[in-house]
């Protein structure tokens, strides 16, 4: 029995992996490096990733500048606690965030995972509704088919059905839901309608409304128009609700702008970003807000903003994070973003017309696959090794959004591959 058979087995019967049980119903498969955008088996063979990591290694694997970053911080300092202290990696990441971020986005609070930025954008709407003395607006509104992560606060406005998190229904705060937009390139007014109806009923009671703009991750896969946000943003302002824009997921070009916010011209007034924000090399997230959230909740008792993760601001990954905007802002990142939506639209269409599929969509380097039922997904994935390309599906959504830095004739063939696989799932 060879070794690699061996971890496989261990790692089968005593590792959680997201979202699984234990033992495992499926074989993890063993990786054994990472270039570009190919992923390496320990057995040799060589996948194209269509993933991204979960849509963080927007710059591909093993990037020699990524790394450099890391080696060069690692030589100084690989941790150091933010409490009291303070480094230059995390100044000048402060920097380059507040410059390229919606006005007037001024301040950020470092956190080390997307869950936990959105628990810090939660707790700055709480407190700043508080130091306002209006104890009352102490819930928050969002839309159905939405994900903001794992934790509990973040849980709490995921979709109650689809959100993966029905199971804690009794324990998860309640909170307000309304319908998602049109899924679809149309902007529906009645939509909006929903959504000033829920405000102008709940307003006093409402701290912030928290969606993910234009693309819904997680939740759906879904896609929406941007009026739809343009609108949110005026009703949020009309029944003085704090906007909290999640770009976990759409922040760093994923959608064709460095932010999906920037299709709708609105500025939030807290937003979450994580994911690509290190170009997938080390876990690192942010929360950004106006400086009138920062000064009300500063000038109020307790005077200060309740969280201080371990690891938060970690020198590490603020180096990496310099390093990676820096790559992502002086690349063709528009154009390639803009190339890889061409494509997926002209590959991935055709399946619309497929019996077992209910929708195809692209938006930016994100492209869709929605079929009428959900797909078997450890089958769907062998399917997809054997193509020789690395695609993970899950419900009933087959989906890809790769590197930017992504060939033609690599993309064609994870499209070529969704395609065969697709269609051979009901046959």
């Amino acid at each position: 029995m060879s070794l690699n058979k061996i971890d496989t087995e261990f790692d089968q019967q005593h590792i959680w992996h997201p979202y699984t049980s234990l033992p495992a119903n499926f074989s993890p498969y063993p990786v054994a490096s990472a270039q570009g955008v190919k992923i390496k088996l320990e057995d040799g063979h060589e996948l194209i990733d269509g993933m991204a990591s979960w849509w963080c290694a927007i710059h591909g694997y093993n990037h020699p500048v990524l790394n450099r970053a890391i080696k060069d911080q690692t030589d100084k300092m690989a941790h150091i606690m933010f409490g009291g202290l303070t480094h230059q990696p995390a100044v000048t990441l402060a920097k380059k965030l507040i410059e390229i971020t919606p006005e007037p986005l001024e301040n950020i609070f470092f956190s080390d995972s997307g869950s936990v930025a959105v628990e810090v954008a939660i707790k700055l709407a709480l407190q700043y509704w508080q130091a306002k003395d209006k104890p009352d607006k102490n819930k928050l509104l969002t839309i159905k088919n939405g994900y903001h992560g794992d934790t509990f606060g973040a849980m709490a406005v995921c979709d109650p059905i689809n959100g993966m998190h029905s199971l804690f229904k009794n324990t998860l705060a309640q909170h307000y839901f309304v319908d998602a937009p049109f899924c679809g390139d149309k902007y529906h007014k009645q939509d909006v309608l929903k959504l000033e109806q829920q405000l102008k009923q709940q307003h006093k009671n409402i701290a912030a409304l928290i969606l993910e703009p234009l693309v819904q991750g997680a939740g759906g896969m879904r896609m929406y128009n941007a009026e739809y946000l343009a609108q949110a943003r005026k009703l949020c302002d009309q029944y003085n609700v704090l906007l909290i824009a999640d770009e976990i997921a759409t922040g760093f070009g994923r959608t064709g702008t460095l932010f999906a916010c920037e299709q709708a011209a609105i500025s939030p007034d807290i937003m979450c970003i994580g994911k690509a924000l290190t170009g997938g090399m080390l876990s690192l997230a942010a929360t950004l807000m106006t400086k009138e959230i920062s000064q009300t909740i500063s000038k109020a008792e307790p005077g200060i903003l309740m969280h201080g993760p371990t690891f938060m601001a970690n020198p590490l990954a603020c180096a990496v994070a310099n390093a990676s905007i820096e790559l992502l802002l002086s690349s063709n990142w528009q154009k390639n973003v803009l190339r890889i939506e061409r494509l997926l639209k002209e590959e991935l269409t055709e399946c619309a017309a497929l019996k077992q599929v209910k929708d195809v969509r692209v938006k930016g380097a994100i492209g869709v696959i929605e079929t009428h039922q959900p797909i078997d997904q450890i089958w769907m994935t062998q399917e997809f090794v054997k193509h020789g390309v690395w695609v993970r599906p899950f419900s009933n959504l087959v989906y890809i959004m790769p590197a930017y830095v992504i060939e033609d004739s690599d993309l064609i063939k994870i499209t070529r591959a969704m395609k065969n696989v697709v269609s051979k799932s009901s046959s």
